[in-house]
């Protein structure tokens, strides 16, 4: 019978099935069998010994070397006097021979062979999903952007663009000519300066008056903003006229509007003065304050947006 851990991808099965293959490079990793009468237990390619599963320690030939069929089950490679393995060529095919030397051979009395689901070298009862998404998905440290990213009554495409853009992972124009592309590195908005994700967002003449639009409608001091931390240090701080969830919601809108119309420009050659562009923001932003009405953060801002 051929093992579950050696089945093909086959085009025509269901999609299921393939996806549960896939995988398998995932899985084995988790799964220890303890051997019991070794008749279910694969040799070659269950994960039975500290080893792993021997047919990736041992390699290909190891079938050929040791005189274990592949399809092997781990009972097929002793008989009543012990283990019946060919003698070791290789360091790991050693190793196996040693460790064999530890443990009895499989025998009825000891019952069927077992599976364990082991994480972090623990036991589980059963699978354990989130102690399993720990180890496949480890946390790092939390970045002190994140509030600023991502918050309750966030607008998900906004919050996903400022997200790319705080990583400065935006295809700008400068970006793509480190990458090799012969193009322009100039901004298609003022013609004047390199398109970086600063100069796009915080000081290029489109953004700058799109910002203007908003410390009026704030009612504020002119915005300007020297570096990408002091957008974000703007977005974090707090005042009764412009709360901390307002300014969030503004910034994000801002910098998805601009880069929306940017790749509009390059793409479509269809160019919007930023007066419509604004129209736009102000427009979503009112969207958006309405949508979340019944949240307390939100009850206040749409007074102050319009005021």
């Amino acid at each position: 019978m051929v093992s579950f851990w050696n089945q093909p991808v086959i085009a025509s099965a269901s999609w299921n099935w393939r996806c549960l293959l896939r995988l398998r490079p995932l899985a084995e990793g988790f799964i220890k069998c303890n051997i019991g009468n070794g008749l279910n237990a694969s040799f070659w390619f269950d994960n039975w010994t500290p080893l792993g599963p021997l047919i990736k320690s041992i390699g290909l030939q190891g079938p050929c070397d040791l005189r274990i069929p592949l399809h092997a089950k781990v009972s097929d490679a002793c008989d009543s006097y012990g283990w019946i393995l060919a003698c070791p060529r290789t360091d790991q095919a050693m190793r196996l021979h040693v460790h064999l030397t530890t443990i009895s051979i499989p025998c009825p009395a000891k019952g069927s062979d077992s599976y364990d689901w082991v994480v972090d070298n623990k036991v589980c009862n059963g699978f354990s999903s989130s102690k399993t998404w720990e180890i496949l998905r480890p946390r790092t440290e939390v970045v002190n952007w994140h509030n600023s990213v991502w918050f309750k009554g966030a607008t998900p495409k906004h919050a996903f663009t400022f997200w790319t853009a705080n990583l400065d992972r935006l295809p700008t124009r400068a970006r793509l000519v480190r990458w090799g592309m012969n193009l322009s590195s100039i901004c298609g908005f003022c013609s004047s300066q390199s398109e970086t994700r600063d100069h796009l967002f915080l000081s290029c003449d489109f953004a700058l008056f799109l910002w203007n639009g908003v410390s009026k409608k704030l009612d504020m001091p002119p915005i300007n903003f020297g570096s990408w931390n002091h957008l974000l240090a703007w977005m974090c701080a707090d005042s009764r006229r412009a709360p901390r969830t307002l300014r969030k919601l503004v910034v994000q809108a801002i910098i998805y509007a601009i880069w929306r119309q940017r790749n509009n420009l390059y793409h479509n050659l269809i160019h919007v003065p930023p007066s419509v562009i604004f129209k736009e923001v102000d427009r979503g932003i009112r969207n958006s304050i309405t949508a979340r009405k019944l949240n307390k953060q939100f009850k206040k801002l749409m007074r102050l947006w319009l005021h």
